[in-house]
C-alpha cells in the first residue's frame, strides 16, 4: 500500500510539474515559418510628369529568428504607369514587371520591454526593414515621340532588368490561437523601392534613377514548427 500511494504521489508531483512547466510557455511559442500575400497600390517617381497609381500583388516566405525579427523572400507581380499626352515633353508608358526580393524585418518588440505598457505593447508590432532585389519591366505601351513638341524623341528600351533597394516601414497585427501563438498575422505597410537604373519606365533621360512607391496589406499565416522565445510575446496588464 505504502509503495502503491508514493507511486500516486510521485505521478501526481510529475503531473502538476508538467502542467506548471506548460503554463510557462504559454505565450511565448511562436511559429517559425509564415507564408503570407498582400496586394498594394503603386506610384511611379521617373521620367515623366504625371503619377498613375497601379495595382500589384505580392508572395512571399518568412522565416522568422524570433516573433519580432523576420527574414523574408518575396515575389511581386504587378503595374506601373504614368504621364500624360498634355505633360510638357508628351512622355506616356505602362509596363508589367516582375521583382523578387530578400528582406530583413525588425519589429520593435525585439528592442522595448512591452511587459507592464499597454503603450509600449501598442507599439511592438512597428517594424522597419531594408534588403536587395532585382526587377523586370516589360513596356505594354509607351509613347516615344512627344505630343507636345514637335519631333522630340526619347530613347530607351523596352524590357529592363534593375537591381533596386526596398526600405519598408509598417505595422503587423498579430492575432493569437488558442495556445496563445501568433499564428494570424496582417500586414499593412509603406514600401518605397529606390531602382538603381532608369529604365524601368521604357526612357533613358534625365539625372535621377527610377523609383515607385506602394501602400500594401496582406495575410500571414504560420506553418510547420514551433519554438519558443525569451520573452511572452503577447500582453496581459
Amino acid at each position: 500500500m505504502a509503495k502503491l500511494i508514493a507511486k500516486i504521489t510521485l505521478l501526481t508531483l510529475v503531473i502538476s510539474c508538467s502542467a506548471l512547466l506548460s503554463k510557462a510557455q504559454m505565450g511565448n511559442d511562436y511559429g517559425r515559418y509564415d507564408v503570407g500575400f498582400s496586394a498594394g497600390f503603386n506610384q511611379f517617381y521617373g521620367d515623366v510628369n504625371t503619377a498613375k497609381s497601379t495595382n500589384a500583388v505580392n508572395f512571399n516566405f518568412n522565416y522568422n529568428q524570433g516573433p519580432f525579427v523576420n527574414l523574408i523572400l518575396e515575389g511581386q507581380f504587378g503595374k506601373l504607369a504614368g504621364g500624360a499626352a498634355n505633360d510638357p515633353l508628351g512622355r506616356q508608358f505602362a509596363t508589367d514587371y516582375q521583382y523578387y526580393a530578400f528582406r530583413i524585418q525588425l519589429q520593435a518588440g525585439e528592442i522595448i520591454d512591452y511587459s507592464e505598457s499597454s503603450i509600449a505593447n501598442a507599439f511592438k508590432n512597428l517594424y522597419v526593414g531594408t534588403g536587395i532585389g532585382i526587377i523586370y519591366s516589360n513596356i505594354s505601351s509607351i509613347t516615344r515621340y512627344s505630343t507636345t513638341i514637335p519631333g522630340y524623341y526619347t530613347p530607351g528600351d523596352n524590357k529592363s532588368n534593375e537591381v533596386f533597394l526596398p526600405v519598408r516601414i509598417g505595422y503587423e497585427f498579430k492575432i493569437f490561437n488558442q495556445y496563445l501563438q501568433p499564428n494570424v498575422k496582417i500586414d499593412i505597410g509603406y514600401q518605397y523601392n529606390n531602382v538603381f537604373g532608369d529604365e524601368l519606365d521604357g526612357y533613358r533621360a534625365g539625372h535621377f534613377k527610377d523609383a515607385y512607391s506602394q501602400f500594401t496589406i496582406g495575410a500571414k499565416f504560420s506553418i510547420g514548427v514551433v519554438t519558443s522565445y525569451r520573452k511572452q510575446i503577447n500582453y496581459f496588464h
